[in-house]
């Protein structure tokens, strides 16, 4: 009898580090990698080229049935107007409803995958063999997603990075439907102070169970 997949869920606010531990641990533990925020970027963007609203619920839905894994990577889901769009389309519980059936049963066919988003130890995958929350200060996420946007050529101002990220974080623990909670029994990475060598060695650690 084969093995049971392991599935890893890394959930945490943005700016905390968390897709890019959960690549680490994908790539280091040859798992799928699902960054389930990407989905929702993907209906943002399919909204924002076809002129609709963000808050059409029709809309939003109908655009949430026909993403699919190809479109994950397209360059335009990294533009700024769509990574707010895809926090106000997130808190639409007929969006979720659409993309849970994929991310619940991504990984199931292979030997796992590690899944990354803000509801997966939660409502997602509760089942998951190994569940990690990330965090880290709001301060320190607005100067990380800065320096991010400056890398790529935005201009940024501080405060107004700040101040985004603070009401993504309203959004994102205010919402009805999944909102951003660590699961139970999660473990908790706090990355304000620890850097990407240092918060990977604690994650695999915890996973593999040489912690």
């Amino acid at each position: 009898m084969s093995a049971a997949p392991l599935i890893v869920a890394i959930d945490g606010p943005a700016g905390s580090g968390k897709t890019t531990l959960a690549r680490l641990l994908a790539t280091d533990l040859g798992l799928e990698f699902l960054d389930t925020g990407l989905i929702y970027r993907a209906v943002a963007y399919r909204l924002i080229q076809g002129g609709q609203a963000l808050d059409d619920v029709a809309a939003a839905t109908s655009a949430a049935g026909l993403v699919g894994a190809g479109e994950l990577g397209h360059p335009g889901l990294r533009d700024e107007a769509v990574s707010v769009g895809a926090s106000r389309v997130a808190v639409i519980p007929e969006v979720r409803a659409a993309v849970l059936g994929f991310q619940r049963h991504f990984g199931d066919a292979h030997r796992g995958a590690v899944l990354v988003g803000r509801d997966i130890g939660t409502v997602v995958r509760p089942d998951a063999s190994r569940k990690i929350f990330v965090t880290a200060s709001l301060e320190e996420r607005a100067r990380r997603r800065c320096k991010e946007l400056q890398a790529s050529g935005v201009e940024t101002i501080y405060e107004r990075v700040l101040q985004d990220l603070r009401q993504r974080d309203a959004r994102d623990r205010s919402r009805a439907i999944a909102p951003l909670v660590p699961a139970h029994d999660a473990f908790v990475i706090d990355t304000t102070t620890q850097d990407v060598e240092a918060a990977f060695a604690i994650a695999r650690a915890y996973v593999t169970g040489a912690g």
